[in-house]
């Protein structure tokens, strides 16, 4: 019996070491040598401080930045709190909190049509990024409240828009957290 467990038990002992071991301390090794920055989170780091990541939306509520789209991961953008919310098109909860947020939008921008992702949340509900569209039409308001032109901030938004690779993979959309850096080195007013 001995004989015929000998050889499983070796084998289970090497894959383990190879699988379970050793593979993973290699990809974990090329990935800190040749991805550092995608493989510890793409945190963005100002002043010695991390203050995000380009992976996870912030909920930034102040009129001096561009807003993110909504989040359905608990309250702001929590990462642990990540999913869609599962509300269907006939909820009243949905509905409350679309028109809410439709409101707010219509309050601040002078837009009679909002793009969906100013109002809908992404499947993940961290989504860090938002449409031009929806960018630009926030320009009046940035601007305003930093007391700069609308041309010096939509230069700023035209340079953050992400372009589709090739041309036509993926969407233009625009990382929310490199476009307010980039108004902050724009600007020398206080964070607000």
């Amino acid at each position: 019996m001995l004989t015929h467990l000998r050889p499983a038990i070796v084998i289970l002992t090497i894959m383990t070491l190879l699988t379970g071991i050793a593979y993973p301390l290699a990809i974990t090794g090329i990935g800190q040598v040749l991805l550092s920055q995608a493989a510890n989170g793409s945190m963005t780091i100002k002043d010695d401080k991390i203050i995000g990541s380009t992976l996870i939306g912030q909920a930034w509520t102040s009129d001096k930045y561009f807003w993110g789209r909504p989040s359905a991961a608990g309250d702001g953008y929590n990462a642990a709190a990540s999913s869609g919310s599962n509300l269907g098109p006939t909820s009243l909860k949905l509905m409350d909190r679309i028109k809410t947020d439709s409101d707010r939008l219509r309050n601040s921008i002078a837009a009679k049509l909002l793009p969906a992702d100013s109002i809908t949340a992404s499947g993940s509900g961290l989504d860090p990024h938002i449409s031009p569209e929806f960018a630009m039409l926030q320009i009046a308001r940035v601007a305003k409240a930093r007391n700069l032109s609308e041309g010096q901030i939509k230069v700023v938004v035209e340079a953050n828009i992400d372009k589709p690779i090739a041309g036509i993979f993926s969407q233009p959309r625009v990382n929310v957290l490199l476009l307010n850096m980039a108004l902050d080195g724009l600007s020398s007013s206080p964070n607000g």
